[in-house]
């Protein structure tokens, strides 16, 4: 049932008496919010309002309703309920919430990474087409060879020029002396 702007005062005070669950001579912005329609939620305005057989709007045009609504959403619950959880806390908990989700993506995804290269070398070691683990000695034991064999080079080119001169000494020692002769 919606209660329109222009309304009869009777039935703006009956709608009064349902929203505050008081007897009609007690209704006014002193009174807190009826205890039938339980706690208001901060976001079920419009619930309370059905539960009030009122339109929400009449709410809003009735600021001394609108602020017990709002006064009873924000108040902590009576002794012997269990307490209600708050607006802050919620936005606190789902902004915790939120910032541990984070921080649990940024670490799956440095394990996936992880996992990744892994399980790629391991494929690369098994195919047979990747360097073996001893890589680097391997290298050592090149450069090490290359540089022997330079050596070994110098050598050789030192003797074939010393076998050299020395036939070439030897064919004159033996032109001479076919020439003496």
């Amino acid at each position: 049932m919606r209660t329109p702007a222009t309304a009869s005062p009777g039935r703006r005070a009956r709608a009064r008496v349902r929203l505050s669950g008081e007897p009609a001579g007690k209704c006014g912005p002193g009174t807190s919010w009826p205890r039938s329609l339980g706690a208001p939620h901060p976001s079920s305005r419009r619930r309370q309002a059905r539960a009030a057989r009122v339109d929400r709007t009449y709410l809003y045009r009735h600021r001394d309703l609108l602020e017990r609504v709002h006064a009873a959403a924000a108040a902590p619950p009576e002794g012997g309920r269990i307490a209600a959880v708050s607006r802050a806390s919620l936005r606190a908990d789902l902004t915790n919430a939120l910032e541990r989700n984070r921080r649990l993506t940024v670490r799956v995804r440095q394990l996936e990474r992880r996992l990744s290269e892994s399980l790629g070398e391991n494929a690369w070691k098994e195919s047979g087409l990747g360097a073996s683990a001893d890589i680097d000695q391997l290298q050592r034991r090149i450069t090490l060879l290359e540089q022997d064999l330079a050596d070994i080079r110098g050598q050789l080119d030192e003797r074939t020029e010393e076998l050299d001169a020395a036939r070439a000494a030897n064919r004159e020692l033996t032109r001479a002396l076919n020439q003496a002769r």
